[in-house]
């Protein structure tokens, strides 16, 4: 059973029964529907943490009142992870061996940052998780998740068209010249169309418009399309312009997503197109073999007879990120076996690049060497920073939900359920971060909601 805190929804004996008390939808709601505009007015990512006060205040308003605060379905999984990741704050002193030495003082603010950012998105958990279809339909909020995967196919098409559009947000503008002038500072309140990079042959531009990172486009691409399917194929009161919108949309998709040269999200597409056709099979609706065979020919007819073929062999052909990645990797396992239990606080930058402590960044190289330890996938950087017992705790709580909700065959449920498959094949390349945490807790709300509201 789900887990409820607070007083019972009852009247206490000779007092005047309370009011209901609702949670209102606009702060889920204006988080998602505007974010573009949370984008290009420099908040970005920091939407997240602004938002989450009125979403506490409400929900501290409602169990004031007497209503029940429930918590999500293996809530005390994620309680542990939490709680590691505050323990290893004490752990930010100390320099693993072939890392940068620095003081734990200059990365608290880091690991404070990303603190703040779990305990913002629990709270979006909780809040998405609490409201109910009076307040905001599931069907609505599938919308709505559906819709920004419209957002992130234009991102991808900008970025795309015009990979080199930028410009100063008003938060920038607000901030002092050596504050703005910080690379993180500018991750989080510049928005950019497309990052310009040198992987096969030549600076080109791969898609990250609106999401900061490239990474994090392709990730929220493979979290965000279920939603747009279900939106547009499996919820009522959808004609024919709908249908052949939503068909335009998933055409157009496939150029930012190949242009992207983003093998993760390729891999993420495919463990997703498996896993659904798994969940289908089992349920006994064999129609989506035909449907994804048809859906392989026609990608098979589009690389061979189109430009995108060129560009998907010239990307699997150089394959520059694969000795950074391997090299981290170990890294990250040294790391965790040297101190298993709470790790390290926090990320470290590498002494110098694979070859040698001697080469790191300078001027003309930015990408030389002081590699992050844990910045190439949520599952290093949780072993690393988190040691075994956040990664316990991160890894439990998704699995235990995936379990509890594996008998959930609407189409919220297994689009619910795909969201969290394929963020487990996303966490070995791709830090989670922040919106593609924010949308797997937003799936496993409405997992949650399914099976505490009924099934739509």
């Amino acid at each position: 059973m789900t887990l409820v805190v607070g007083r019972g929804t009852g009247p206490a004996h000779g007092t005047t029964p309370a009011r209901p008390v609702r949670l209102p939808a606009w702060p889920v709601a204006a988080l998602l529907a505007a974010y573009p505009l949370w984008w290009a007015l420099g908040l970005g990512v920091l939407i997240f943490p602004v938002l989450a006060v009125p979403m506490t205040v409400l929900l501290v308003r409602r169990r004031a009142a007497g209503r029940r605060l429930r918590l999500p379905p293996g809530a005390l999984w994620w309680v542990l992870f939490l709680a590691a990741v505050v323990i290893s704050l004490a752990a930010l002193g100390a320099d693993p061996a072939g890392t940068v030495a620095d003081r734990g003082t200059s990365r608290l603010l880091a690991a404070l940052f990303k603190l703040g950012m779990y305990l913002s998105l629990t709270v979006l958990l909780l809040y998405a998780g609490n409201l109910t279809d009076a307040e905001l339909p599931r069907s609505r909020l599938v919308r709505l998740l559906g819709g920004l995967f419209v957002v992130t196919v234009a991102g991808g098409l900008l970025g795309m068209l015009a990979g080199r559009f930028q410009f100063t947000s008003p938060v920038e503008w607000l901030l002092p010249d050596d504050i703005r002038a910080n690379g993180f500072v500018q991750s989080l309140v510049h928005p950019y169309a497309a990052q310009i990079m040198n992987l096969v042959g030549g600076d080109r531009p791969r898609p990250a418009a609106p999401w900061g990172y490239t990474n994090t486009w392709g990730n929220n691409f493979c979290l965000l399309i279920g939603w747009f399917v279900v939106a547009m194929f499996a919820q009522p009161a959808r004609g024919l312009r709908d249908r052949v919108f939503a068909v335009v949309v998933l055409a157009l998709s496939l150029l930012p997503a190949i242009f992207s040269l983003n093998r993760g999200l390729w891999i993420g597409l495919g463990v997703l197109a498996a896993y659904v056709a798994l969940r289908f099979v089992l349920a006994g609706r064999l129609w989506i073999l035909g449907a994804v065979a048809v859906a392989a020919v026609g990608l098979i007819i589009a690389l061979v007879a189109t430009p995108l073929g060129d560009v998907v062999e010239a990307r699997l052909d150089n394959g520059k990120s694969n000795g950074v990645r391997s090299f981290l990797v170990e890294r990250a396992l040294d790391g965790f076996v040297d101190s298993p239990v709470i790790g390290y606080g926090g990320t470290r930058n590498t002494a110098g690049g694979r070859n040698s402590i001697t080469v790191g960044e300078r001027a003309d190289c930015g990408r030389c060497g002081n590699f992050t330890v844990g910045g190439n996938g949520q599952l290093w950087q949780v072993l690393y920073s988190h040691g075994a017992v956040g990664t316990l705790g991160y890894l439990g709580f998704f699995t235990y939900g995936l379990w509890r909700f594996r008998r959930d065959r609407t189409a919220i449920g297994i689009a619910g359920s795909a969201a969290i498959v394929t963020s487990f094949s996303a966490m070995l390349w791709y830090n989670a971060l922040v919106t593609p945490l924010a949308f797997i807790f937003l799936a496993y709300a409405l997992l949650w909601r399914n099976e505490t509201e009924g099934r739509p």
